[in-house]
């Protein structure tokens, strides 16, 4: 391909993939304010034959038609921004979804587990079942063509291969169309679609042997079969695998289209069916003469103290003689006083006890009240640790470091981590489950400060790292993201004033936040010889809305959206 500019907008920023249609390609859309990264899908017809050229034409508009109405309702599906013709080849232009595909999860950390296999499994079908509501068979199901996309970790369904049918149409030598070749790839799609008559469950096939190549690591063409009725042998190739959720497996991929699931709400249903117990539950036996100590949660600083629940007291013989005591037997005590002795005893061991905790609580050292305490995280919904502190970082002390210049980090723990040979940070994302105005500003803050050396030698993505999240995250330390692409070209960002001006919204609920302030920076942007390039530089004050999300605890800026330049 020697364009670079495609249909007057879209500049090709690299090939992503190509086979026998044609090619995939990353762009830009330059008629975007945001210059939006998006996919392009070049598609060539099989015939270059003018007499179907035509006919071509007409299926590709209405099968984008089809694509714009998947993507527009289902948010697991691209959306579909436009198509064009151009030089007698196709194009389609999607959105771009930033995150893994399976394949390459696999690479980076090898099979999957059982829970985390079945999880997508549930994340994906209800998109099979809307796909199949259109009358739409995707038959390209595999592990390329599923992406976990980085912001939530949904799985996005990719690659129809409505579209390739069109493409594949040749014209008989009695007039009527034809499909020249199989749409699909050769060990993830089933008998019928290797013949051309692909079914809803073929999907469901596809599906299957995805989660097995998920589970063993296992192409289809690298597992067994049975030569005598032609079953995929894998059961023994996974490890920790339930008997249930294989034989789910297993009817997914079976060879005839009436042994599987007829629909992927079927197979669904089969997944979220609950396991009943093998094990029997016998009924816990009560102890009777044991007294019963009933305990509340146990928080710092202060130990209940048990309550001992009272027996009935026990039966008193009549005495004849108010004055008289009763004699005890010779072979021993009554069986009632043993068992007032007994539990004498055991109340006096258990409160004795309690009193030697709380002494020893009583003479541990207590932390000093200092600035910013962090409220108390709580373990087990039991019991509440003492409060942490942390102190305030003063920017023109002996300890602030000035080739850092860091802000004052009031809310959070301090840590030591390396950005390079000559610099040292000194703070953390927000630690607190409960973010305050104050909290979200100090996290913008140190974000924009990080920025210098994120965004110029030594390129360091380790602030990244800490600070974001998710899409943020890969649009910053990704592959593609602006620290890669910086570092390629040889250009940096020289940054003079970094502030906010002021904060116009912010709201918290759960663990989703949002912060919108005005931000006034000074920033140039420099070629590798020290030049400016006037394209990126400026001195604005913008309207920058941040997505925050609570991450092990810790506040993140999750993505981020430039509301008025």
């Amino acid at each position: 391909m020697t364009l670079t500019i495609l249909n007057n907008r879209y500049k090709v920023l690299r090939v992503l993939g190509s086979g026998g249609f044609g090619e995939t390609f990353l762009a830009e859309d330059t008629q975007m304010p945001s210059s939006r990264r998006c996919v392009i899908k070049q598609l060539k017809p099989v015939a270059n034959n003018p007499q179907v050229y035509q006919l071509i034409q007409q299926r590709f508009q209405q099968e984008a038609a089809i694509l714009e109405e998947l993507g527009d309702r289902s948010n697991q599906i691209p959306k579909l921004y436009a198509y064009f013709i151009e030089e007698g080849q196709f194009y389609l232009v999607q959105e771009y979804i930033e995150g893994h595909t399976l394949s390459q999860k696999m690479q980076q950390q090898g099979v999957l587990s059982e829970s985390a296999v079945k999880g997508i499994l549930i994340d994906i079908l209800p998109v099979l079942e809307f796909i199949h509501s259109k009358r739409i068979v995707h038959r390209d199901i595999k592990p390329d063509n599923i992406i976990l996309r980085f912001f939530d970790g949904k799985p996005v369904l990719i690659d129809f291969g409505a579209v390739k049918v069109s493409m594949g149409t040749i014209i008989t030598a009695s007039g009527n169309s034809n499909q020249s070749i199989v749409i699909g790839t050769p060990g993830f799609m089933p008998m019928e679609q290797s013949v051309g008559r692909p079914v809803f469950s073929s999907d469901i096939y596809s599906l299957g042997l995805t989660a097995i190549y998920l589970l063993t690591g296992k192409l289809p063409a690298e597992i067994p079969t049975d030569p005598g009725t032609g079953d995929i042998l894998w059961r023994h190739l996974a490890f920790n695998i339930s008997p249930d959720f294989a034989a789910i497996l297993d009817k997914a991929i079976q060879q005839s289209a009436r042994d599987r699931y007829p629909t992927a709400k079927d197979m669904l249903a089969a997944l979220q069916t609950p396991i009943a117990p093998t094990v029997p539950i016998s009924a816990p036996t009560v102890p009777i003469s044991a007294p019963t100590v009933i305990t509340t949660p146990v928080t710092a600083g202060y130990v209940p103290t048990p309550t001992v629940a009272a027996a009935p007291p026990p039966y008193q013989p009549q005495i004849s003689s108010p004055s008289a005591n009763p004699t005890p037997s010779p072979k021993g005590l009554a069986t009632w006083q043993q068992g007032v002795i007994i539990g004498g005893a055991i109340g006096s061991l258990v409160v004795g006890g309690v009193w030697l905790v709380r002494g020893q609580l009583s003479n541990q050292p207590q932390p000093s009240n200092t600035i910013a305490a962090s409220p108390s995280p709580t373990i087990n919904n039991q019991q509440t640790l003492p409060p942490t502190t942390s102190k305030s970082i003063d920017s023109n002390s002996s300890n602030s470091n000035p080739q850092t210049n860091y802000p004052s980090t009031p809310n959070t723990e301090q840590s030591s981590i390396p950005i390079n040979n000559n610099t040292t940070r000194t703070d953390k994302p927000v630690a607190s489950a409960t973010l305050t105005e104050a909290g979200a500003k100090n996290l913008i803050n140190n974000w924009l400060q990080a920025k210098k050396v994120m965004f110029a030698p030594p390129y360091d993505s380790s602030p990244a790292a800490e600070l974001t999240t998710g899409k943020q995250y890969a649009d910053v330390a990704g592959y593609d993201g602006s620290i890669n692409s910086l570092k390629t070209d040889g250009h940096s960002y020289k940054y003079g004033l970094q502030q906010i001006d002021g904060v116009d919204d912010f709201y918290v609920n759960g663990n989703q936040a949002m912060i919108q302030v005005k931000v006034t920076e000074d920033r140039k942007l420099l070629d590798r010889n020290g030049n400016i390039l006037p394209k990126e530089t400026d001195f604005k004050t913008r309207t920058v809305r941040y997505n925050l999300q609570l991450v092990d605890q810790r506040w993140k800026i999750a993505s981020t959206e430039i509301i008025s330049k």
